[in-house]
């Protein structure tokens, strides 16, 4: 199976016929019978499923890992109890507890902030 990201889409190629009848089913890529390739929106939800049925490569991977990244992140920040702005927003009040969740999750969500970096120590548990 032959696989690339091109403008937020997977292409896949090639894909052999239990590979192409699975990732079929889950209804996320459309077939393209002119180029004879599988194509969808390169997100977070495919990119597990591809994951899981075969070894993705490398950039495809990285693009993976990065987007699990940034959704644990806007997961955590949307379950803090006090959240400290990530940002000094040009507004005149103090912001709500659930602004200042919504918008630092815009923030991460958007590319605006990276999400912060896990603890070494958090990952061994």
């Amino acid at each position: 199976m032959k696989m690339a990201i091109k403008d937020g889409q997977i292409l896949i190629k090639e894909a052999d016929s239990t590979q192409f009848m699975v990732i079929k089913s889950w209804n996320k890529m459309k077939w393209s019978k002119d180029q004879q390739m599988l194509y969808g929106p390169a997100d977070g939800e495919l990119l597990n499923k591809l994951a899981v049925l075969v070894k993705l490569p490398q950039a495809i991977e990285a693009r993976r890992r990065q987007l699990n990244q940034i959704s644990t992140a806007i997961d955590q920040e949307r379950i803090k109890d006090n959240p400290e702005p990530l940002y000094r927003y040009p507004v005149k009040y103090k912001l709500f507890t659930h602004q200042m969740r919504g918008a630092n999750m815009a923030l991460i969500a958007f590319g605006l902030v990276p999400p912060p970096e896990e603890d070494e120590d958090h990952d061994k548990k």
